[in-house]
Formats: structure tokens, sequence, C-alpha cells
């Protein structure tokens, strides 16, 4: 898997600058967000625009999902965390914000959660609430670039 080198990728209808991404394969691209959720959140994209999960090819499942697993392992490591939260909204009704499929990677530890047993998602975490747009501010692409600067380099 190669690291972006003057190519343009789209999430939705947002045009992505190439210094957001950290990861790429043949189907699909990683991105830091523009937006997180955590101070650590990361997204796995199909490079073809599909809205909906279902409307993945098997080959673009499979490889959405590998290159989700491999990112994971190594931003929880880089991160020392213990655990990660991989989630899809899938449709407008999920929650979906973009509509293009997307993998949402989220480093965990411990004192994340306060009774894990209650944990159903991202959205049950200590310190975060359900309307999160309120709280979260863009950030500058400065500090996107250091982010995948950073990733990029734990696979090469």
């Amino acid at each position: 898997m190669d690291t972006v080198a003057g190519s343009k990728y789209r999430f939705g209808p947002h045009e992505i600058d190439e210094r957001q991404v950290f990861r790429t394969s043949p189907l699909s691209f990683a991105i830091v967000n523009i937006r997180p959720t955590r101070p650590v959140h990361v997204l796995v994209c199909p490079k073809r625009l599909v809205k909906r999960f279902a409307d993945l090819s098997p080959d673009e499942t499979s490889d959405l999902w590998i290159m989700a697993k491999e990112i994971g392992a190594r931003v929880e490591q880089y991160h020392r965390a213990s655990s990660l939260t991989f989630t899809i909204q899938d449709g407008p009704h999920s929650g979906q914000t973009v509509p293009h499929v997307h993998v949402h990677i989220v480093p965990r530890r411990k004192e994340d959660f306060e009774n894990n047993d209650n944990n159903n998602g991202m959205m049950n975490a200590k310190n975060e609430t359900l309307d999160l747009d309120i709280e979260r501010k863009d950030r500058t692409m400065e500090e996107m670039a250091q982010e995948a600067k950073e990733y990029r380099a734990l696979f090469s």
C-alpha cells in the first residue's frame, strides 16, 4: 500500500487535500478527521464514491476492512491504547453526515467509558454528548497534515 503522491481524493461532496491522506490501497484510502470526536479519530473510505455499505463490491468490502484492521493495529499501538472502536454509520438516519461509506477508527483506553457494560459505541463515551457538532471544531490543515505525516511514518 502506497502513500499519496499528488492524487486527489473525494469524500462524498468534499475534495480531500492530499496532505490529509496517510494511507492508500488499490481500492481504499485513509484520512485524518477534520472534526474528530476524540483526540485520535481517523477514517477509511473506498476510493469509489459509494453511499451505502451494501453497495460496495466484495473486493471493495475486503479492501476497506483489511485497511481498517492494519491502520487500527498501528494507531492503537502508536497511541498506547488498549482497544479500538470501529464504526460505520450507514445511511442518513444512522447519523451518517457524509454520503460516502467510511469506517471510523478510534483508539480507546480503559478510562474512556465509565461503565463498559453500557457502551454501545462512540456516543456513550465519557465527556461526549449526543450533539457532538456543537463542541467539535474544524482543525487546521497544518494540524491534519502533521498528524497524517506521523501516521505515514508508521507504514514506511
